[in-house]
């Protein structure tokens, strides 16, 4: 019997913010293409964030707490930024063919048995 991937978590939340899953094989799909620009666009943003929040202000200085705190989101923002990047960097090159299913509690290669990363 053919085991499909696990449910992708997908960059946005419902109204109730809840997180949103996409459960398919098909990494083409109108969805998984739209969760994929999503993606890269927040990954985008954070890096432009990022460099924005080491300009120093105009603005009067922060009382320190707040400066204190500031450092810490900036900091927390470049981890999970170094942390995404990475992992998708680690993701290995699709095979070509095509059918999945689950070898050891992983996505695999029907064919080849190359752990897939969905």
């Amino acid at each position: 019997m053919f085991e499909s991937s696990p449910p992708r978590l997908l960059p946005w939340t419902r109204p109730d913010g809840a997180p949103c899953y996409l459960s398919t094989d098909d990494p083409d799909s109108r969805l998984s293409v739209l969760a994929d620009t999503v993606e890269a666009e927040l990954l985008a943003a954070a890096e432009a964030l990022l460099d924005e929040a080491g300009v120093p202000s105009a603005a009067p200085e922060p009382a320190p707490q707040e400066r204190c705190r500031t450092v810490a989101l900036r900091n927390a923002l470049r981890d999970v930024l170094r942390v995404a990047v990475s992992r998708g960097d680690r993701l290995p090159e699709p095979c070509d063919h095509g059918e999945t299913k689950l070898c050891e509690g992983r996505t695999c290669c029907r064919a080849c048995r190359r752990q897939i990363y969905l």
